[in-house]
């Protein structure tokens, strides 16, 4: 019942997330050329989006999912 009720929680607060921040960027660096103590990297930015409709079934599953593990525990 316990785990049932947690990851009903966390699929909810990943919704929420989602539904709240849909759009998120992450750097990386990377080396292009070492030689000797010289180093030059280049920084990559990427933008992801997650998909609206993605974050509210997760929503709405993880709200199911707590329904069912309160029910359960009746």
């Amino acid at each position: 019942m316990k785990s049932i009720l947690w990851l009903g929680a966390l699929l909810a607060l990943l919704g929420i997330l989602g539904l709240a921040i849909p759009v998120f960027t992450t750097s990386q660096t990377k080396d292009v050329v070492n030689l000797g103590d010289l180093k030059i990297q280049s920084t990559e930015r990427s933008r992801h989006v997650v998909p609206q409709a993605l974050s509210a079934g997760a929503l709405v599953l993880g709200v199911i999912l707590i329904g069912a593990g309160l029910y359960r525990g009746r």
